[in-house]
């Protein structure tokens, strides 16, 4: 029995097409780092910090960080503060043989 597959285009090995749909590595990366950017920030402001009335222990701390990390990655993906942009433009220049 004969398969025939319908024809790809070429493409190069260990890439993926870039589309809307799916962003390239560049942008996910520069969305990582804004993100864990953002997180840190919300962290050190205290923006989740634990009250002291609601007695959560270290447990609640640990939440915190996660809840804080969900809001950061939601930041990023309605825009965040442009910081992956920055990113993405720049690691873009790099890669073809700016600076």
């Amino acid at each position: 029995m004969t398969v025939i597959l319908p024809s790809l285009p070429p493409q190069i090995p260990g890439t993926t097409a870039v589309t809307p749909d799916n962003p390239s590595r560049i942008r996910q990366s520069a969305e990582a780092l804004e993100s864990a950017f953002l997180a840190e920030m919300l962290k050190n402001a205290g923006v989740f910090k634990p009250g002291e009335s609601f007695g959560g222990g270290e447990g609640e701390a640990q939440f915190t960080s996660f809840i804080a990390d969900a809001h950061a990655r939601a930041m990023v993906a309605r825009g965040g503060i442009g910081l992956a942009d920055h990113i993405e433009r720049t690691l873009i220049a790099r890669q073809g043989g700016g600076v």
